[in-house]
């Protein structure tokens, strides 16, 4: 499993710079993002090297944090593995609520970021299927 800040941001210009400098003036690094809209604010998600300072940071200059865990697949860089990994949550009734991806492990394959309602369901659907499941560790 995988730390993920879950960081609540107004839907204007410059509020994502504005997390980012805040990580920046900590020492945080950023290893992954994405951000999801709405109106009238906007959910900044991303994983950190130090997810708890990085929500102690952030809280402490008033933004509005959440930790969660969050699933990371590592899928081999070649067409067909995310669909592949997608198959096999599917085939087993098991909802993806949001997906995003990242690189940043010296030359290894990406990484799948995934949330869903049932974790052990679907890490035992993938490591039966040999997918492999990073840990927080290994990134």
């Amino acid at each position: 499993m995988i730390k993920q800040l879950s960081v609540f941001v107004e839907n204007r210009p410059g509020s994502l710079m504005d997390v980012t400098s805040q990580l920046t003036e900590a020492h945080i690094n950023i290893w992954a993002v994405s951000s999801f809209d709405a109106p009238e604010f906007g959910i900044l998600r991303l994983i950190v090297d130090k997810p708890m300072e990085a929500k102690e940071y952030l809280t402490s200059k008033g933004f509005v944090v959440r930790v969660s865990e969050v699933l990371g697949a590592e899928l081999e860089d070649k067409k067909g593995t995310l669909n592949n990994m997608l198959t096999i949550l599917a085939e087993g009734k098991i909802n993806i609520n949001y997906i995003y991806s990242f690189i940043i492990r010296d030359g290894l394959a990406p990484v799948m970021v995934f949330h869903t309602d049932d974790f052990d369901k679907a890490i035992e659907r993938l490591k039966k299927a040999n997918v492999k499941i990073v840990d927080e560790n290994e990134l």
